[in-house]
Order: structure tokens, then C-alpha cells, then sequence
């Protein structure tokens, strides 16, 4: 009983002393203001007054990282919001060295060598993504962001109609492709389509028919680089945009052929 008694009486003395705090006269005697006459003109100076204080050459440095950092939380895509980042670190670390804020000053300190590092990460894969929509198919770019697998002649890699969950790159070997019998050299992509299809399966059956190897990707990871930057997801539609532009063309001379070989034999037969 004697215990529960001193807890209630400290928590009431810790409500009092709360209560006591909050109060509107107490609040505006901390402000500088006099409770029994507080006008606008009384308020507007004080705060003008309060400003005016702290204008120092730190709390400069402090608004206008705090400006870079509202900054990020409105930026749509990873480049400028790494770029906007790394100002407002600089501005925060500056502040905290000109405060005497080591804390701050280490803190900010540290962040931006990280954004460096990350922005100058997007800023490559986007530059060889660029180059290779503008010719460079090798897609030498998105190896850094794949693992390597190894497959013997005669193995399946994948087979039409299957569920498609990532993107193969080829590096040694020979593979082809079954249902149109493409062969396809090192440094050809396989399984992008699956990625673009509405119910994510396999368009055609690939054999390993030469022992190789291959690099992979995951369509999450692929994911994960589209929502970084936008741009990756541009570039990326165009690469497999051409793959489907070389399929019409292939299909094309298919037909092409086989509409010419009647012809061919019944110019034979003319007299």
C-alpha cells in the first residue's frame, strides 16, 4: 500500500508539474511576453526579435540544408535526389563544425561519401544504358548486377509456356532457341520478353547445345533498377523493342520465301 501511495503521489506531482508548464501565461513569460497584455504588434516583435537573434552564420548554413533536404522528399527519380542530398549534408556538416555540433558535423560527414557512391553508381548505369539503346547490344552494363550460372549440352534453360521469373545473358557456349532455331552467340540476350508479357511466361524453348555459361537476372532485380531511375526502364524497352523488331524481320523473310517458291515453280512449268 505504502508503495502504491508514493507512485500516485509521484505521478500526480508529475502532472501538476506538466500541467504547470503548459500553461499559456507560463509559455508566454518564456517568450519574452507579458501575459496581461499580449497584442499582435507584442507577438510579431517578439518572434521578429527571436529571428533576429539566431540569423548567425551557422543557423544560415542549417535553413538551407534543411531546404535541400525537403528537396529529396519531392524529388521523383534517385539522380537529382542523390544530388540534392549530398548538398543538404554538405550544408548540415558545415553547420555542425561552425556550432561546435561534432555529432551533426560527423554525421553528415559520413553521409556523403555514401551518396557519392550511389550517385555515381546510377549515373554509370545510366550512361551505359544510353549507350547501349544507342547501338551497343553487348548490355556489358547489367553485368555488375547479375550471377553466373553454367549449363552442359543438353540442358533446357527454359521451355515455352513456363512461368518466366529472370533474364539470361549468354557469355560462352551455344544456345537455341527450338520452336524458330536461332542459335544464339555470346553476348545475346534470352527471357527479356518473358519480362514484358501480361502473364510472365516463356515465348519459346531454349537448349543449351554447346556447353556455356550464362549471367542472370531476376525481373525484381530489374524491377528494382526501373523504379530507381525511369530512364533504365526506357532504355530497357528499347533493347527489347529491337528483339521484337528482328523477330518481324526474321518472320517477314519466312513468308517472303515461302510465297516466292510457288511462284518460282510455276514460272518452271510455263512453256
Amino acid at each position: 500500500m505504502e508503495l502504491y501511495a508514493d507512485l500516485s503521489a509521484i505521478l500526480n506531482r508529475i502532472l501538476d508539474t506538466a500541467a504547470d508548464n503548459f500553461r499559456v501565461a507560463k509559455i508566454l513569460i518564456q517568450l519574452g511576453l507579458d501575459p496581461s497584455n499580449v497584442t499582435y504588434d507584442a507577438l510579431l516583435n517578439r518572434l521578429l526579435e527571436i529571428v533576429l537573434a539566431n540569423i548567425t552564420l551557422a543557423n544560415m548554413f542549417a535553413l538551407i540544408g534543411a531546404i535541400f533536404f525537403v528537396a529529396t522528399l519531392l524529388m521523383q527519380t534517385m539522380v537529382p535526389l542523390r544530388v540534392a542530398n549530398m548538398a543538404g549534408c554538405t550544408f548540415f556538416a558545415t553547420f555542425g563544425a561552425l556550432s561546435g555540433n561534432i555529432t551533426t558535423f560527423l554525421l553528415y560527414l559520413l553521409l556523403l561519401p555514401i551518396n557519392a557512391v550511389r550517385l555515381r553508381q546510377m549515373l554509370r548505369l545510366v550512361r551505359k544504358a544510353r549507350n547501349a539503346a544507342q547501338g551497343d547490344m553487348s548490355m556489358e552494363w547489367l553485368k555488375p548486377f547479375m550471377t553466373e550460372r553454367r549449363y552442359r549440352r543438353g540442358d533446357r534453360l527454359f521451355r515455352k509456356g513456363d512461368a518466366a521469373t529472370e533474364m539470361f545473358l549468354t557469355v560462352t557456349g551455344r544456345f537455341l532457341v527450338k520452336e524458330i532455331g536461332v542459335e544464339l552467340p555470346p553476348g545475346r540476350l534470352m527471357g527479356e520478353l518473358g519480362f514484358l508479357t501480361p502473364n510472365n511466361q516463356r515465348t519459346g524453348t531454349v537448349e543449351c547445345i554447346d556447353d556455356g555459361q550464362v549471367l542472370t537476372i531476376t525481373y525484381d532485380r530489374l524491377l528494382e533498377l526501373y523504379f530507381q531511375n525511369p530512364q533504365f526502364g526506357y532504355y530497357f524497352l528499347v533493347l527489347t523493342s529491337q528483339r521484337l523488331l528482328e523477330n518481324i524481320a526474321r518472320l517477314e523473310r519466312v513468308i517472303a520465301q515461302q510465297n516466292a517458291g510457288p511462284q518460282t515453280t510455276a514460272a518452271g512449268d510455263a512453256p
